[in-house]
């Protein structure tokens, strides 16, 4: 029987949390439609991580070794080794929730267009809290990533743009540059206003690492060739954007302005009234 989705868990130095991912995804009750794919990207924490995998025994989970290379690099070996046709990439430190495949998978089935399926996350550890992502908007993309690499991705969309970026010289935006090529190259992004997946909130969180580092990322990924143009748009969606919050800034300064004079004379009219009243009630008398 075929495989429907492959799980590609890129893993370094994650012997902590990986067990948990990997029970995530042995908890979907359909496990003949899936298999799992383990990239240890030359963890080296002492043989922790390498000893975890090598107690894993589950028929559907391969395990591929290789050197260190980097995030985008393991992905992509991920890919390449997938049976399936659809792909769902799961951060080693994260968990999966089963809707999520059920319910992505007869989204990106069904429409042969969409090359992503993503969702809400639920974010757990040093934060908590609902992450609504909302529906796909290239413009707030070109500005920001707003979109987790947790998707649901069509294997022959990832073909389509060279996979993702193996010489990205910070970790972590690797997903952003792969979803702004594919937009431009005509695939569609579908949202699934679910929660998805948890994800883990680390003190040495990826993203929160990559974010010190993000303009040296900007940098790097829209002075490529097949990019160039589209810095152009992303410039002024961004000076447009800057130009709006300062004018909402005035704006709401004005407004503070005049709720307070409004405030004023609210008290003003309070004192009048008070004043009438006290007279009313002396004729009464």
């Amino acid at each position: 029987m075929p495989v429907k989705i492959s799980i590609v868990i890129p893993c370094y130095n994650m012997g902590n949390f990986i067990e948990e991912a990997v029970n995530s995804v042995l908890a979907f009750p359909n496990q003949e439609d899936i298999e799992i794919i383990i990239v240890n990207d030359g963890s080296n924490d002492n043989g922790y991580t390498q000893g975890v995998l090598a107690g894993f025994n589950y028929p559907n989970c391969t395990i591929i070794h290789q050197e260190n290379k980097g995030l985008g690099y393991a992905r992509n070996t991920g890919i390449k080794n997938a049976r399936a046709p659809f792909v769902l990439l799961l951060d080693a430190d994260n968990k999966l929730r089963t809707d999520y495949i059920f319910k992505g998978l007869e989204i990106i089935e069904s429409n042969e267009k969409v090359a992503v399926v993503y969702s809400d996350l639920n974010r757990f550890g040093i934060e908590n809290g609902l992450v609504k992502v909302g529906s796909f908007d290239i413009s707030r993309m070109l500005v920001k990533n707003y979109i987790d690499a947790c998707v649901i991705l069509r294997k022959s969309a990832w073909e389509s743009v060279g996979g993702y970026d193996e010489l990205m010289p910070v970790m972590g935006y690797e997903d952003w540059d792969l979803y702004i090529r594919l937009f431009f190259k005509g695939w569609e992004f579908y949202y699934l206003p679910i929660v998805g997946f948890d994800y883990r909130v680390r003190e040495q969180s990826m993203l929160i690492n990559s974010n010190q580092n993000r303009s040296l990322i900007i940098s790097y990924m829209f002075s490529k060739e097949d990019m160039k143009q589209i810095s152009n748009l992303r410039m002024a969606l961004v000076d447009g954007l800057e130009h709006r919050d300062a004018y909402n800034r005035i704006q709401k300064r004005t407004v503070i302005k005049w709720a307070l004079k409004l405030e004023s004379v609210l008290k003003n009219n309070k004192l009048i009234f008070n004043n009438l009243k006290g007279i009313k009630n002396s004729l009464k008398k």
